[in-house]
């Protein structure tokens, strides 16, 4: 009677265990399908900006548009270096509009240089890494 209780025991927890799967499954793409609502266009992932003079800061303005359904947010926006300061669109950007991103490079260094901006919306899964160059004079 004793091997019949716990037969019964290890047979209604395999079961348990099975019946989990599919809600994880249904969470999973609950939270996949969340990033697929909308989209962010960006204007120009890289800018050029040529010849700037030392000394001089210079704003660099990256422009997307959200193409999707749903507002989308600035997450965070980082520099890759303490020599480029950034700010951006803080409000959230409703479907159909546009916002930017300013980076600001300190041309402190003579030379060509190539800096990075990585930001992250609520729109996408993964950050996006923007790209500013030019050459210092």
């Amino acid at each position: 009677m004793k091997i019949l209780k716990i037969t019964m025991l290890v047979l209604a927890l395999g079961l348990m265990s099975f019946s989990a799967i599919t809600p994880i499954k249904v969470i999973a793409s609950k939270v996949e399908s969340k990033f697929d609502v909308s989209t962010i266009v960006w204007k120009a992932e890289t800018i050029d900006v040529g010849q700037i003079p030392q000394g001089t800061p210079k704003a660099i303005v990256f422009e997307f548009k959200n193409t999707g359904k749903t507002a989308v947010v600035i997450t965070n926006v980082q520099g890759s270096c303490g020599c480029t300061a950034t700010d951006y669109t803080k409000e959230p950007i409703l479907p159909g509009k546009s916002a930017k991103v300013t980076a600001t490079y300190n041309a402190a260094n003579k030379g060509a240089f190539t800096k990075t901006v990585t930001v992250t919306t609520s729109g996408e899964a993964t950050p996006k890494v923007l790209t500013l160059k030019g050459t210092v004079i």
